[in-house]
């Protein structure tokens, strides 16, 4: 075994520090979380959801995959408490290539100032780049975009773009998708027949490992 030099010895014996200290002071990387800088979460409106997310909501700054079987199966109802909350207190939520006609009634029924909604009618083509200018404006609290044929490549766009623009995105999508890769930071797939979600990524935290049944 090689000897160590004596003042090597020296330096490592004087810069010691007790490990609780270091842990404390943030400068060890704990094995087993997530590094970088995590922000708060807007809360879901959902306890059991907001429970097992390591940002105790949606991320922020960041974008959200919810990966649908179909289109109509509670997703926007998921999202509507967050939305509503957002628009009340006067934060612009912008809906890009929507595939259905909102519905205005219904989303006034759930709570949301519709003054505060935008709805972007884009074609399939300029839809994606809509999404991430919407993303990164920095006026919008929140965008939804349906971007069905987007890649990681793509996505990852989306990701950079709602971190720049200080937003919250979420990208509906087919849940044939659920088996690529994404830089997305939160990743939620609906399961039909266990009609419940299935958190398949929490940038930050661990995967829970049992669906979670919301009451809508």
């Amino acid at each position: 075994m090689a000897e160590v030099p004596r003042r090597a010895l020296s330096v490592v014996s004087s810069a010691a520090m007790p490990l609780d200290d270091l842990l404390a002071a943030r400068t060890v990387w704990r094995a087993g979380r997530g590094g970088g800088v995590h922000h708060a979460g807007e809360p879901t409106g959902h306890a059991a959801l907001d429970a097992v997310l390591p940002t105790a909501g949606w991320p922020r700054k960041a974008l959200t995959e919810l990966l649908l079987p179909a289109d109509g199966i509670g997703e926007i109802t998921l999202l509507l408490p967050t939305l509503a909350r957002m628009t009340a207190a006067g934060g612009r939520v912008a809906l890009v290539a929507p595939p259905y006609i909102p519905y205005a009634p219904a989303w006034q029924g759930g709570g949301l100032d519709l003054a505060q909604l935008e709805v972007i009618d884009a074609a399939p083509r300029d839809a994606l780049w809509a999404f991430e200018q919407c993303l990164r404006s920095g006026s919008c609290a929140a965008v939804l975009g349906w971007p069905q044929t987007a890649d990681e490549r793509a996505l990852r766009r989306l990701q950079v773009a709602a971190d720049s623009g200080d937003c919250c995105g979420f990208a509906l999508r087919d849940a044939r998708h659920a088996v690529n890769a994404s830089p997305a930071a939160l990743r939620l797939e609906y399961r039909s027949e266990e009609a419940a979600w299935r958190v398949r990524k929490c940038r930050g935290g661990q995967v829970p490992a049992q669906p979670l049944r919301l009451v809508h």
